[in-house]
């Protein structure tokens, strides 16, 4: 059967279609970091009334300054906490224009959000984005008496390439013994091997196979797509899932990311590790950016919102 859109989602999906820009040339990372940032700048910078934004620094992996953005609700009280990660395709790498996202987090459940400026391709290919989270992680931690925090009681989200990275640092966490209380991946990019265009998905694509061949060679290089991927990297590779947090995982049906998203929640549960899966019918890759007042991303937010509320 042809896949389906979502009735309230056709009409942005249809526009989007309609003037969708040229393809960068492949390989071309930079020209896709131009164009997200030139779609990024329409979009509001301030904050949702009632939550509060103070920048902070942590030193990285390889002694550079990580950016960090601490986000919390006035007179919230303290608890928990989440670790937050952009989207990007692993080659956009300002967090300022996408604070306002995470903000949204924080206004709709009282849960501190730190949002981390993780460092993208090409310039820094991995292990310096996966590191630049675990990163934000550890300060985190380091600072949890100071913010109030408790550190039983922190998370890990992200969205699309910051998804990726999420389940990364999740599987770095484990080997570094750091907690994590769960992880929360949204439409993630797992799997440096989804280059293969599927012929119906392509067609509704929002995020292209081509730009994600493009996303995963400016992280990885020579090694995308062979052998030796590190499952930090791409976690899809991880062949040992076993004491892993809890996962939320949601992705649409129409998301090239659907069938690595699906896996890897199925290879989760199999590993002992609980899961909530939705698969969003009709719905391609940042459906609730596209049509945010529409029913399915009403529900998505109120799905994450209450994942957040429970940690």
């Amino acid at each position: 059967m042809p896949l389906e859109v979502d009735p309230e989602l056709r009409p942005v999906l249809d526009a989007y279609l309609a003037n969708r820009p040229a393809p960068e040339a492949p390989g071309d990372a930079l020209a896709i970091r131009r164009s997200i940032a030139t779609t990024m700048a329409a979009v509001p910078t301030e904050l949702p009334a009632g939550v509060s934004g103070t920048e902070r620094t942590a030193i990285g992996f390889d002694g550079a300054e990580i950016g960090l953005w601490w986000l919390t609700a006035d007179g919230a009280p303290p608890g928990s906490a989440v670790v937050w990660l952009h989207g990007g395709g692993m080659v956009f790498g300002d967090a300022r224009p996408c604070l306002p996202n995470a903000a949204g987090l924080v206004a709709a459940t009282g849960v501190p959000v730190l949002v981390v400026d993780y460092r993208c391709a090409p310039e820094h290919p991995h292990p310096a984005p996966v590191e630049d989270a675990c990163t934000g992680l550890t300060w985190l931690h380091e600072h949890a008496a100071e913010l109030g925090v408790d550190p039983a009681r922190i998370a890990i989200m992200g969205e699309s390439a910051g998804g990726g990275l999420a389940a990364g640092a999740a599987l770095l966490a484990r080997e570094r013994g750091t907690r994590l209380a769960r992880q929360i991946l949204i439409y993630a990019m797992l799997d440096d091997r989804t280059t293969e265009p599927d012929p119906e998905l392509a067609e509704l694509a929002t995020w292209s196979y081509a730009r994600n061949a493009t996303g995963w060679g400016a992280l990885l290089g020579d090694l995308a797509g062979g052998p030796d991927v590190p499952a930090a990297a791409a976690p899809a590779r991880a062949t040992d899932l076993r004491d892993l947090p809890p996962a939320y995982v949601e992705v649409g049906d129409l998301d090239i990311f659907r069938d690595e998203n699906i896996d890897y929640a199925r290879r989760l549960s199999l590993a002992g590790v609980p899961v909530e899966l939705h698969v969003r019918p009709g719905c391609p890759h940042a459906f609730e950016g596209a049509a945010p007042e529409s029913d399915v991303a009403i529900r998505a937010r109120h799905d994450r919102a209450r994942v957040l509320r429970s940690l």
